[in-house]
């Protein structure tokens, strides 16, 4: 369906089987978060897995490197431990499996974001930019541009943050400005 089309509760609907197939969630999780019935929810689900097959075999492979060796890691190498990934009780081992699939996704987004900051804070000093970075919100970094280096900085940060570190895929970034956080979005 063109972009154009797609409305409020259909965004938000796959927002929620993006992050919820990561999480594990089942048909009646789904069913739970969002105004689908537990058979829309399964047929979401399963055409997710159809368009992307190689989902499955991560997370597959994910918990199963999780049960041998105790633990995963990010793209630059930090470990989370997983003391229950074997656990005899399924709903702890469950969790366990959960983090063993999200860890390295959000763990390594982590890591990814930090180097963009050492980088662009690198640059804001040897360049002499005026414009700060103030602060970090998850996937994002929230900076406060002076209008005269707006254009500059711009294409400053978007460089660095685009460039942070190479993961074999383009790592894209939108760029939004406003008198505050929500006027920028």
């Amino acid at each position: 369906m063109p972009i154009e089309e797609v409305n409020r509760e259909q965004r938000s609907n796959a927002k929620t089987v993006n992050f919820g197939i990561v999480y594990g969630v089942s048909a009646f999780g789904l069913s739970q978060q969002t105004k689908l019935n537990r058979t829309e929810s399964k047929a979401l689900i399963d055409t997710y897995y159809n368009s992307y097959p190689q989902l499955k075999q991560y997370i597959s492979d994910q918990v199963n490197f999780a049960r041998e060796n105790g633990y995963v890691s990010t793209v630059l190498g930090r470990r989370r431990y997983l003391k229950d990934i074997n656990s005899q009780n399924a709903v702890v081992r469950g969790a366990a499996e959960r983090n063993a699939v999200n860890a390295p996704i959000q763990g390594s987004a982590a890591d990814i974001i930090k180097l963009a900051m050492i980088q662009i804070h690198q640059k804001i000093i040897n360049e002499n930019w005026q414009s700060k970075m103030l602060l970090q919100v998850h996937d994002e970094l929230v900076f406060d541009v002076l209008k005269s280096e707006r254009e500059g900085f711009e294409k400053m940060v978007k460089t660095e943050m685009e460039n942070a570190f190479d993961i074999g895929l383009p790592l894209l970034v939108d760029i939004g400005f406003g008198e505050n956080w929500l006027e920028a979005h």
